[in-house]
């Protein structure tokens, strides 16, 4: 069998639980899974190590980057550059490892673009209250803000339909263990097995023809 990774995007509203989904995710199958690093012009915050967080290059390094179509996609955002390097990601995809992408909405059609086996999941919470729960939970954020992401979220759900998996988080580990049972099943698509179907079909070929 082909034993290649699968390139997968994971977008959801802010406070879907995304990020803690992830951590869980890889946590439980770390020989599975491999968490893309972005490259970023902005500086490390404390605590944050180059090649960890972030590989944290200048303006002029992310921009030659950038001519010489050494990422997969990148956006700007408040003055600083963030984008995904095609060489981590296609390193770690060779290695079999199944490598996710953790970014917005339109990152994520850039990738399906450039990849277009590309498989794309979006996290949601079971409704918008426990969206807007959560985020006040957090008990971090001012309500202005929380009503910025509460918009920020309208506009996200207008793109929802170009996902292939909608993962609905809810109970944790119910929602760790299906988008792993996702992700193997999406091994298994016709598609991604074109040579493994070629190899059978010889092999039956001259076998009925050793009989």
């Amino acid at each position: 069998m082909e034993n290649k990774g699968i390139l997968i995007v994971v977008s959801g509203f802010s406070g879907s639980g995304k990020g803690t989904l992830m951590k869980e995710l890889l946590g439980r199958y770390p020989d599975t899974y491999a968490l893309s690093i972005s490259a970023t012009t902005r500086a490390p915050r404390e605590g944050e190590k180059d090649g960890r967080e972030y590989f944290f290059v200048s303006r002029e390094e992310f921009e030659k980057m950038i001519a010489k179509d050494e990422l997969i996609e990148y956006a700007r955002y408040v003055e600083n550059y963030y984008g995904t390097p095609r060489r981590y990601v296609e390193e770690k995809l060779k290695q079999g490892k199944d490598v996710i992408l953790e970014i917005e909405i339109q990152g994520a059609l850039k990738v399906k673009k450039a990849f277009p086996d590309t498989l794309l999941l979006f996290v949601t919470p079971p409704s918008a209250s426990e969206l807007k729960s959560r985020l006040v939970g957090r008990g971090t954020e001012t309500m202005e803000v929380i009503r910025s992401r509460m918009n920020r979220a309208c506009e996200e759900a207008q793109g929802m339909e170009n996902y292939d998996y909608l993962i609905v988080n809810d109970d944790l580990n119910a929602c760790v263990e299906e988008m792993h049972s996702i992700i193997r099943g999406e091994h298994r698509r016709i598609s991604r097995n074109t040579v493994f179907m070629e190899e059978i079909k010889e092999d039956l070929i001259r076998l009925k023809g050793e009989d």
